[in-house]
């Protein structure tokens, strides 16, 4: 639906010009948080140097680690923020979380008990691109250009599964002794569901009172178009690093 530019009102800066000088800032604020190597997926010194020294069954730490992963993982949270931005039920956003953390519980567990060796590049650029999907989904493109509907429980599902492949790479740089791993590992995916929970709290306290005003659904596709651009960004820097990062190309 075609609206004037700055919806009939006079200003120095209408709304729609501010979501997309947003829109466009979102994409770059994300370049900047990913060259801060603590931030993110990146294994911060100090946590890796102390998971290196100890052996044996450390529940706690582990649980610590898993929930910082997690509250600092923007990927997994942009995408987790794409897939509840239109539930409105408790019951819809109990599944699909829950799909969710069945999908990167799955891969995680697999991936570091069985030594998965994967590119943290790679993966990190489906994660992205799974940002991507999850804001042309909520954008309605995929009926608008194909004319159907995916399967939106088995995506989240499915890049669930990619996203905890992410979680068992970035495991996998800590060099885990395989002195209880098992139990170690378990903690760890404890951990991050708790972070998980923690950040879903976080971004539904802050949609359900975006939704109560009436800019909402005004800014709601520029919200996602930003969202769009940033899990493009997402791939592009993931790729760059695999290609920079690979001693054959």
């Amino acid at each position: 639906m075609h609206r004037p530019p700055c919806g009939g009102r006079a200003g120095p800066l209408c709304a729609q010009a501010h979501t997309a000088l947003l829109a466009l800032a979102a994409p770059l604020f994300l370049i900047a948080l990913s060259s801060v190597e603590a931030l993110a997926h990146a294994v911060a010194q100090g946590d890796k140097g102390y998971i290196q020294e100890i052996s044996g069954v450390h529940l706690i730490p582990f649980v610590y680690l898993g929930a910082k992963h997690m509250v600092t993982g923007y990927d997994h949270l942009l995408f987790l923020a794409g897939v509840i931005f239109f539930l409105y039920r408790a019951k819809d956003i109990g599944l699909y979380v829950s799909l969710f953390a069945i999908g990167h519980s799955v891969t995680m567990i697999f991936g570091v008990l069985y030594g998965v060796g994967v590119s943290a590049y790679l993966i990190d650029a489906i994660i992205g691109f799974s940002v991507v999907y999850k804001a042309l989904d909520n954008l309605g493109a995929f009926q608008r250009w194909f004319g159907f509907q995916p399967n939106t429980k088995l995506a989240t599902l499915i890049f669930g599964l990619f996203h905890g492949f992410g979680l068992a790479a970035k495991i996998q740089e800590y060099q885990v002794s395989p002195d209880g791993l098992l139990p170690n590992l378990l903690a760890f995916n404890v951990g991050v569901e708790i972070g998980q929970l923690l950040a879903l709290f976080g971004i539904l306290i802050l949609m359900s009172y975006w939704r109560r005003t009436d800019g909402f659904w005004r800014h709601a596709y520029t919200a996602n178009v930003a969202m769009m651009s940033a899990g493009f960004v997402l791939i592009g820097m993931q790729l760059t690093g695999y290609f920079v990062a690979s001693p054959t190309l």
